[in-house]
């Protein structure tokens, strides 16, 4: 078995066998064809390559499809071991051999294709996060003009993206009403529908792993730092952002209105725990809950 590395770009593919052969194929659904007929003689331990700004899409649904092993790591989390190992030169053939050399030493967690309704919501989604982008820049930039002309023309700007996001709110809140499973989750005070929508979208793993692994796979379970007789301070590292600042927001409103997480985050107070620890811990143990309902939830439909 081969641990193979696949570096991606716009239009290539640069295919490497760990300690075996190189070869390009364009990014395609040709390309794709003839990848799989030469994967036919190195059989695959793992096939691994980075996100790549959506570039990868295809090539990644395409092959697993085919029924290889895929995996999709974070580009940091590779640049990290070709350093490690010493290989601190990049080239997209270089690139490839490290992603080849990881598959072949790293066990990694395979992909899973999310359903189809959650890629057209993660497509609404992130043109919601566009378009709120675009409202705050252009809020900014309003206070460099102070003539009637240019500022009516750039609140008329503002009005139309209001208007497009009230548009998505309302697609978006009527594609997660079809939805059951995830709609337990709103019964959670701070649990908004933009929330909801970056869970479902950018992480279907809630309700199928434990709480601690969750936590882990999000970024807000505190990691040790120790060494010898040496004790740091643990601190989240890693993780999904676009999650753990849904949640920041979440929380925020939860420890207000949210009983349950209220009291904790004050108890966590008195014991003399920083705000920010204290908040990073509610949105940990937020999730945990919203993970419990997400599995139970999905258990009563498979009964019913």
């Amino acid at each position: 078995m081969f641990g193979i590395g696949i570096d991606v770009s716009k239009d290539r593919l640069d295919v490497a066998v760990h300690e075996q052969q190189f070869r390009h194929f364009s990014n395609s659904k040709r390309g794709f064809e003839a990848l799989v007929r030469w994967l036919q003689k190195w059989p695959a331990k793992q096939v691994v390559l980075e996100a790549s700004g959506g570039y990868e899409q295809a090539a990644l649904d395409a092959l697993h499809e085919a029924g290889l092993p895929m995996v999709r790591i974070n580009p940091g989390r590779a640049r990290s071991f070709a350093k490690a190992t010493g290989q601190l030169a990049k080239t997209d053939r270089i690139d490839a051999m490290v992603l080849a050399q990881m598959a072949h030493l790293l066990k990694h967690t395979r992909y899973t294709p999310v359903a189809p309704w959650q890629r057209k919501l993660a497509e609404f989604s992130l043109r919601r996060r566009h378009l709120v982008q675009m409202r705050s820049s252009e809020k900014q930039r309003m206070r460099a003009f102070s003539e009637p002309v240019l500022q009516v023309m750039m609140n008329s700007q503002l009005e139309y993206l209001d208007e497009q996001i009230r548009v998505l709110d309302k697609a978006i809140a009527e594609q997660l009403r079809n939805q059951p499973s995830w709609n337990s989750l709103v019964e959670m005070k701070g649990v908004s529908t933009v929330v909801m929508t970056t869970l479902a979208c950018e992480l279907p793993e809630l309700g199928k792993l434990s709480g601690k692994a969750i936590s882990a796979l999000v970024g807000v379970a505190p990691m040790n730092r120790e060494s010898g007789s040496w004790q740091g301070h643990r601190r989240i590292t890693g993780g999904r952002a676009v999650v753990r600042q849904a949640l920041y927001m979440a929380a925020l409103s939860a420890c207000r209105y949210e009983p349950q997480l209220r009291d904790f985050f004050k108890s966590l107070k008195a014991k003399g725990k920083p705000g920010k620890v204290a908040l990073v811990a509610v949105m940990r143990k937020m999730l945990v809950i919203l993970n419990a309902r997400k599995r139970d939830a999905e258990a009563m439909m498979a009964s019913a």
